[in-house]
């Protein structure tokens, strides 16, 4: 009697290998898996999935849109497929065909009532989007484009873990601050997880007025290219806000489609472009500051142009960007900290991909945070401008002296 408890962990253990194989040979059939995320509701982020969808799929790709929002599905109705129900065979679940090149799957076709809530805890959630990766026939396929859910909890983190490798993530925003800073979170998920960003989507940048034409930045316009360039990750465009969007899901229809000569819809072809050139190299390198590769990403605190003896009270950070060989020209942004408050310069110094610090003067804690977020600390640099700084850590040549702010 004591051994069988051993026996049924052996058992499930053995059950969970052979059900991650099964996810494996259908995943095999996929090109390529490509996660859209966002850190914060209401961006717009499923319209976003669906039209990059419909846009490759009118390159003549062949994909799949998986819809793993438990609970919120939105995909079936952007899709108007509502009414559709899955067909089943055996173990294997048919994904709900929009046009030749494109299929969808959803929980939304497994409600009995759209209005139906669905109430459940983590373990549940997990367990139906294994079923989706595991049961559903996605035959071969260029692209299966996954909307999840806004945040970084149970979904986001379920779909990165069962697909293993997926070739990279679109994170869309909005360009309000509110939103921008939530979804930072996002990109630095993405880092925790080892998943490239393959770049950032800034959703309902301004207003086509439908009558002339003319583009309105309701919500102001450039914070998630702002974002995008702090973090060091790409940006790829803007997408108005249109009302014929709404008339389009209305049909049916995907936008990119019914749409095609709007202004919205080229900025959709033009985001899809570094997704068609899908090359997992291409987008390790734009995420490869902390690769630890011949890349560096280094931030010192400055004030009044020069550096800043104490790194918490400075009044920007330069951020500069190297090939790790000082004979080749720097990429330089000067970026404004978030307030001085215990572990928090740390943290968003990681976010944004510097691997490397030179300060003046340092407390002990504060450099044991730097290390634990795998960022490099040089100590004792002379007041000096930062590409001189930067130019001498690359050449060996930097003389440090005493920290100038050790407690």
């Amino acid at each position: 009697m004591e051994k069988q408890p051993l026996e049924t962990e052996q058992d499930f253990k053995k059950q969970m290998e052979i059900e991650q194989q099964q996810i494996r040979l259908r995943m095999g059939r996929i090109k390529h898996k490509i996660l859209v995320l966002s850190g914060k509701g209401g961006v717009g982020k499923s319209t976003v999935a669906v039209n990059l969808a419909a846009s490759l799929a009118i390159n003549n790709k062949k994909v799949g849109l998986l819809d793993i929002d438990i609970h919120g599905p939105s995909i079936p109705k952007i899709l108007n497929l509502e009414d559709k129900k899955l067909v089943a065979f055996d173990d294997t679940i048919m994904p709900v065909p929009v046009s030749a090149n494109l299929a969808v799957m959803s929980i939304g076709f497994m409600l009995k009532d759209q209005d139906d809530p669905v109430i459940w805890r983590g373990p549940m959630k997990y367990q139906v989007i294994k079923q989706f990766l595991r049961d559903v026939e996605w035959s071969n396929l260029d692209y299966l484009i996954v909307d999840s859910p806004p945040g970084t909890g149970d979904e986001p983190l379920s779909i990165a873990q069962l697909i293993e490798k997926p070739d990279g993530a679109i994170i869309v925003t909005t360009p309000q601050q509110l939103a921008i800073t939530d979804v930072r979170k996002a990109v630095s998920f993405c880092r925790q997880l080892d998943i490239p960003v393959i770049g950032v989507i800034e959703n309902m940048s301004g207003f086509v007025c439908p009558q002339c034409g003319h583009n309105t930045d309701i919500f102001k316009s450039g914070g998630g290219e702002d974002m995008a360039i702090e973090m060091n990750v790409p940006f790829l465009g803007r997408i108005p806000i249109d009302p014929q969007i709404v008339s389009a899901c209305d049909s049916g229809e995907p936008y990119i489609q019914r749409y095609s000569q709007s202004q919205a819809a080229k900025a959709f072809n033009e985001a899809i472009k570094p997704i068609l050139a899908l090359d997992k190299s291409v987008f390790e390198k734009t995420n490869s500051f902390q690769k630890g590769d011949h890349k560096m990403r280094v931030a010192i605190p400055v004030n009044d142009g020069k550096l800043c003896q104490h790194f918490g009270h400075c009044e920007t950070f330069a951020v500069i960007d190297t090939e790790g060989d000082a004979t080749k020209p720097f990429k330089r942004q000067d970026v404004t900290p978030p307030p001085h408050e215990p572990g928090v310069l740390p943290k968003w110094l990681h976010e944004m991909g510097v691997n490397v610090i030179i300060a003046g003067g340092m407390g002990q804690r504060a450099k044991q945070l730097f290390d634990q977020n795998q960022i490099e600390v040089v100590i004792g640099a002379p007041v000096d401008t930062p590409e001189n700084l930067v130019s001498a850590y690359l050449n060996k040549t930097l003389q440090t002296g005493d920290n100038t702010c050790d407690h």
